[in-house]
């Protein structure tokens, strides 16, 4: 239950920070209240997740899920350039984060 919590916490990353840099410095209301509930929900995942999962694996695992949804969101709207280099990195930070998982030992289970 703990990596399932987790995963959804990363994916909340993700949107909290999108929803961040869409407020335009907190003079959106809208972005601004997406970005507040995102922020709380996956935040409160993540200490959740922390309970049974190693901090350090959960951070790493939680921001790389984040950072790699995030970059290709930017990519699907057009906000950033989408390029092989682009896509080769983000499979070796998802592979990373799989990876973490595995070396992990199966903790959260």
């Amino acid at each position: 239950m703990s990596w399932i919590v987790l995963i959804v916490s990363g994916v909340l990353e993700a949107v909290w920070a999108t929803a961040l840099g869409r407020s335009e410095g907190f003079t959106k209301l809208w972005p601004s209240v997406v970005f507040g509930v995102a922020l709380v929900a996956s935040m409160g995942g993540l200490a959740f997740a922390m309970r049974d999962i190693p901090t350090g694996t959960a951070y790493a695992v939680w921001v790389g899920i984040g950072a790699a949804l995030t970059v290709v969101w930017a990519m699907v709207t057009g906000e950033t350039d989408v390029s092989w280099v682009r896509i080769a990195l983000l499979v070796g930070l998802v592979g990373c984060v799989v990876g973490l998982k595995f070396v992990d030992g199966g903790a959260g289970h």
